[in-house]
């Protein structure tokens, strides 16, 4: 497998070229994992393909890394290749992880925020079904991590991680593995859409697209994206259909999430009692929020304590398909803050679909 590797935009990057050699990153060839010689010789060498996107949070990702690197090639010398990919714009994450599983990488880590950590899990997937690596056998599963170092870090929270690289690194050296359920979501174009974290529809979903629009003012984007969510906004009636049952109608829908992961929008605990261990998604709709509601009780939504109050309700799913009563079109739909388009759409979950180090 080529390591060190700079991923170029226009050029795919290949794992393959070096099978059995130490990685060029690896200063330590004769070390197991910790320091312990031993490991190297009874066991063959892993590939570990580190996805970092360089420019997330304002470029700090970037700066990060490379801090970052030597503690991380001296804690996993002798056992493992250490194989770094950059990425060069949106998407080359999924093609990255595309590539490096398929070719027979041990683990593909996402070193950035939650948005690197949407693209690398969007890249186990083909056409709505798993990558299976090309001659290693059905047995064979390549594991997914992260290294938090952006924006925000929103999925680990779920877990109770610290928003702390080291610890991370630590998490990958235990090898301790956990397997997670993805969430699945149809775009406007109907082609599949995979989530770890949270899918959500209406104004979170348009509060996400403005966000977007300032992530150079860091955790403030989320207030940005909300203020220019409001305008114009309206409450909307739509119509759900959970695990294949019959239509319900909920009326004056404000927003509508689909928990896989608890948090979402840098810290908020939209679906609190979500589990990504479950096999099931946690859906919560608010209804009739002005703008006043969130001004009073965005700090219950923050604390995940809003499931009691008036207009909220929950409940945990298998499956839902959200449409318009009367369709009117913008109701904005997204999937871990990557916008999707907009309604009809259809969600599920694919229990324990991935190997995550935990």
């Amino acid at each position: 497998m080529a390591c060190g590797m700079q991923a170029a935009a226009a050029a795919k990057p290949s794992f393959l070229t070096r099978a059995e050699q130490p990685s060029a990153l690896d200063p330590f060839p004769d070390r197991g994992v910790g320091g312990n010689g031993a490991a190297s010789a009874s066991r063959p060498r892993r590939d570990f393909v580190f996805v970092v996107n360089p420019k997330g949070a304002n470029g700090r990702t970037g700066k990060e890394w490379k801090r970052l690197l030597p503690y991380l090639r001296t804690r996993l010398a002798g056992s493992c290749n250490v194989c770094e990919s950059i990425t060069s714009g949106p998407s080359h994450a999924i093609d990255i992880t595309r590539e490096a599983i398929r070719e027979g990488a041990d683990a593909v880590i996402a070193v950035g925020g939650d948005g690197t950590l949407h693209e690398v899990v969007n890249g186990f997937f083909w056409e709505g079904s798993p990558i299976l690596a090309l001659d290693k056998g059905p047995a064979h599963s390549t594991a997914l991590g992260l290294i938090p170092l952006g924006t925000g870090s929103d999925f680990a929270r779920t877990f109770g991680w610290k928003n702390d690289p080291y610890e991370a690194i630590e998490r990958i050296v235990r090898g301790h593995k956990s397997k997670v359920d993805v969430g699945v979501i149809n775009g406007s174009n109907r082609d599949p859409h995979f989530f770890i974290n949270v899918a959500d529809v209406h104004l979170s979903a348009k509060a996400g697209y403005f966000a977007s629009k300032y992530k150079r003012f860091g955790n403030l984007c989320y207030v940005f994206g909300a203020l220019r969510a409001f305008m114009g906004h309206s409450n909307r009636d739509l119509k759900i259909k959970v695990d294949g049952g019959e239509w319900e109608v909920v009326d004056k829908v404000t927003a509508l999430c689909i928990g896989n992961a608890k948090f979402f929008g840098g810290g908020m605990k939209i679906t609190p009692t979500a589990n990504p261990l479950s096999g099931n998604l946690e859906v919560v709709i608010l209804q009739d929020f002005k703008w006043y509601d969130f001004v009073f009780k965005l700090h219950k939504l923050y604390t995940g304590t809003h499931l009691s109050l008036r207009g909220v309700s929950s409940r945990s799913v298998r499956s839902i398909e959200i449409e318009e009563v009367i369709p009117k079109g913008g109701v904005y739909v997204q999937s871990d803050g990557e916008h999707l388009g907009f309604l009809p759409t259809e969600c599920s979950v694919l229990p324990a679909a991935i190997n995550i180090f935990s």
